[in-house]
C-alpha cells in the first residue's frame, strides 16, 4: 500500500513531509558533494602546481653571466630575493653627511686612544647594511684623509670581473668582454687580486667603475655611489682633479659574488677566503664544524682544499659570509691576506701575524701606535672566527640560518635575502630550534651582549690606564730597550680589546670566549701597567724584615700530602708508585 496515498484525505498542510525531505537530503547531498569534489580538486591543482614550481624554481627571463654585477638583471629572475635584497638599505637608501651612523669613537672614547696613530681614530662609525657598503667607504675621513689599499674594495665592491680582467692581461689571455663572461676562472681572478691589492685605492676605484656590469647603455646603479672623494672632495688628503667624475657603474656586493649566474648555486669568489680556508685545512688546528676540512686532511691532499668543489651546501652557507665578516690585512705593503695558518681562534691569529714577515724580510705590524710608538696589530671584523667558537657553530648553525633564515615561497624553500639581524626576526631566524617565547629569547640576548659591552668597557678602562704608565715611564727616562716588554704588553692587550670591540655581535657569537679574550686583554694591561710603573719609581725596598701570619691550615701537622704532582718526584719513586711508564 502506497503510505502517501494513505493521508490523501488530510489536509496538505497535514500530510507527512517525507517526499519533501527526501528531496532536500539528496539536495544536500548533491551540494556536499559537489562542494568536496572542488575542494579535492583545488588541492590536487594546487599540489600539482607546487611540484611544477619546485621543478622550475624559476623562469629565466633576462641572460646572466660572468659579467652581471648589476642585480637588475637577476631581478627579473629572482624578483622575490632581488626585493628583500634591496631592503637591507633600511627602505629607502639614505646618503649624504648627515645620514651617517653615530661615530663609535664618540660612543666609546677610549677608541681614539686604542686606534692612535691609524686611520680608524679619525672616523669610525656604525655599520649599515649591505645597500650601503661601498657608499660608506668611499666617503669615510680614512679614504678621503689617509693613504688606503685598493684592497679595501676585496670586500665592500663587486670586484670579481675587474680582478679577472687585469688577471687575464697579466696572464697574456684575452680579457675583452666576451672572454670574461665565459667562465669566473678562479685562477685568472686570483692573479688580478694579487696585482691590484697594493695599488691605490682611488686608482682601483676608477678601474672598477670602467668595467663592464651586463647592462650596457644603462648607468644607473640600484643604489647611488659615493661622490668622488666623499664629502670633502679628496682621496688622501688630496683634493680630487678637475674632470675627475664617475664613468660607468660600481655596485657593492651583489648576487654574482655568491651565486653562479648559470645554476645559481653558492659559491665562493673571494680569493681571500679561497687562499686562508685552504692553511686552514693543512694547518692541524681543530675546527669540527667544519667536516669537510677533516674529509681532506685524511685523503691524499694531493690538490689544495678548494671550498667550492669539497665543502658541503650548509658549510657554504657561512663560507659566503666569512667571506668579508673576517679578520685580514688590508693595506699596501703585501697582499691582503687571512691569518688563518694556525687556527681560528684570537691567539691562532695573533701567533700567525707573529711569524709574518713583509716581502722585505721585516717583521710584521699593522701600524705603530700614535702615543707610545709601539708596533701593534689591528683586527677588521672576526665575525666568522669568533662564530667558529660558539655553540651555533658547533651544534652545525650556519651564518645563513640565523640571517638569512629560510622562507616558503609557494612550493619552494628558499632564504630570506634581506640580511639582518635575528633580533629582527626571532620567528624565523631562532623558533624554528628555541621553543620559547620571543621575549624569553630576546632578553638572552641582551643580556649576553649587555654583559660583554660592560667587559670590554672595563678593557677599555685598562687599556687607557696602561697607555698612562707607559707615557709616564717614557717621560721619566726609561729607554726603548727597557720598555720592549712592555710594548709586547700592550699589543697583546690592544690585540684582544680590539678583536672583541671591533667583531659586530658584541659577544653573541661565542659569549665565553668573548669573555676569555677581553678577561686576557685586561690582564696583559695590568702586567704592562705594573712593569711600567716599576720601570719609572724607585727600586722597591726590602720586604725581608716584614712580620708575616703563618698559613696554617686545619689538617693535623704531619698528615698533610705533599704538594707535588705526578712526575714531580725521583724517576724510581714514581715507577715503584705508579709502575714503569706505558704500563
Amino acid at each position: 500500500m502506497n503510505i502517501d496515498r494513505a493521508f490523501e484525505w488530510l489536509p496538505s498542510a497535514k500530510r507527512p513531509r517525507s517526499r519533501r525531505g527526501r528531496v532536500t537530503l539528496l539536495l544536500l547531498v548533491f551540494i556536499v558533494a559537489v562542494v568536496g569534489t572542488l575542494l579535492v580538486t583545488w588541492v590536487l591543482i594546487t599540489m600539482f602546481g607546487h611540484k611544477q614550481d619546485a621543478r622550475t624554481p624559476f623562469v629565466r627571463v633576462a641572460d646572466v653571466n660572468e659579467v652581471s654585477t648589476d642585480p637588475e638583471p637577476w631581478g627579473l629572475n629572482w624578483p622575490h630575493q632581488f626585493d628583500d635584497w634591496k631592503r637591507s638599505s633600511g627602505g629607502e637608501f639614505y646618503g649624504g653627511s648627515s645620514a651617517l651612523p653615530e661615530s663609535k669613537l664618540d660612543i666609546d672614547p677610549w677608541l681614539r686612544r686604542l686606534y692612535s696613530g691609524y686611520a680608524f681614530s679619525i672616523d669610525y662609525r656604525e655599520a649599515r647594511g649591505h645597500a650601503y657598503m661601498l657608499y660608506d667607504q668611499g666617503v669615510t675621513e680614512r679614504i678621503t684623509k689617509k693613504p688606503q689599499a685598493g684592497a679595501c674594495l676585496h670586500c665592500h665592491a663587486s670586484t670579481t670581473v675587474l680582478y679577472r680582467k687585469v688577471g687575464l692581461e697579466a696572464m697574456g689571455r684575452p680579457s675583452d668582454e666576451a672572454a670574461l663572461a665565459a667562465e669566473f676562472d678562479m685562477e685568472a681572478v686570483t692573479r688580478g687580486f694579487e696585482e691590484l691589492s697594493p695599488k691605490p685605492y682611488q686608482e682601483v676605484l676608477a678601474m672598477l667603475y670602467a668595467m663592464p656590469d651586463g647592462t650596457p647603455g644603462e648607468n644607473e646603479p640600484v643604489f647611488p655611489t659615493p661622490p668622488p672623494g666623499g664629502f670633502t672632495g679628496e682621496f688622501a688628503g688630496e683634493a680630487v682633479g678637475e674632470g675627475h667624475g664617475i664613468m660607468g657603474e660600481a655596485h657593492p656586493v651583489t648576487c654574482i659574488d655568491c651565486h653562479d649566474p648559470e645554476t645559481m648555486a653558492v659559491r665562493v669568489t673571494r680569493p681571500g677566503f679561497v687562499r686562508g680556508i685552504a692553511m686552514l685545512a693543512e694547518s692541524d688546528a681543530p675546527a669540527p664544524h667544519l667536516p669537510s676540512l677533516q674529509t681532506w686532511r685524511e685523503g691524499s691532499r694531493s690538490e689544495p682544499y678548494d671550498p667550492n668543489i669539497m665543502a658541503s651546501r650548509q658549510e657554504m652557507r657561512s663560507f659566503v659570509c666569512g667571506q668579508c665578516h673576517v679578520e685580514y690585512y688590508c693595506a699596501n705593503k703585501m697582499t691582503l691576506e687571512f691569518p688563518w695558518s694556525n687556527g681560528l681562534r684570537a691567539e691562532d691569529l695573533e701567533k700567525h701575524w707573529e711569524e709574518t714577515t713583509f716581502p722585505d724580510g721585516t717583521p710584521f705590524f699593522d701600524y705603530e701606535h700614535g702615543e707610545t710608538g709601539a708596533r701593534v696589530f689591528k683586527v677588521q671584523h672576526p665575525e666568522f672566527e669568533l662564530w667558529s667558537q660558539g655553540i651555533h657553530a658547533r651544534s652545525g648553525v650556519s651564518c645563513a640560518d640565523c640571517h638569512m633564515p629560510y622562507e616558503r615561497e609557494g612550493a619552494m624553500k628558499v632564504s630570506n635575502h634581506w640580511v639582518r639581524s635575528p633580533m629582527d626576526n626571532i620567528n624565523n631566524a631562532c623558533q624554528h630550534c628555541h621553543n620559547v617565547s620571543e621575549s624569553e629569547l630576546r632578553a638572552r640576548v641582551d643580556a649576553i651582549q649587555d654583559r660583554t659591552v660592560a667587559m670590554t668597557d672595563r678593557a677599555g678602562r685598562a687599556m687607557t690606564e696602561m697607555l698612562d704608565a707607559i707615557l709616564e715611564a717614557k717621560a721619566s727616562g726609561v729607554s726603548e730597550e727597557q720598555l720592549a716588554p712592555v710594548y709586547e704588553l700592550q699589543r697583546k692587550s690592544m690585540w684582544r680589546l680590539d678583536y672583541i670591540s671591533s667583531e659586530n655581535s658584541n659577544g653573541f657569537h661565542a659569549d665565553q670566549e668573548s669573555a676569555r679574550i677581553l678577561g686576557e686583554s685586561i690582564d696583559y694591561s695590568r702586567q704592562a701597567t705594573a712593569m711600567a710603573l716599576r720601570l719609572r719609581a724607585p727600586a722597591a725596598p726590602d720586604t725581608g724584615g716584614l712580620v708575616r701570619e703563618p698559613v696554617i691550615g686545619v689538617t693535623p701537622e704531619g698528615e698533610a700530602p705533599l704538594n707535588e704532582l705526578p712526575g714531580d718526584e725521583d724517576p724510581a719513586e714514581r715507577d715503584e708508585t705508579f709502575g714503569p711508564e706505558g704500563e
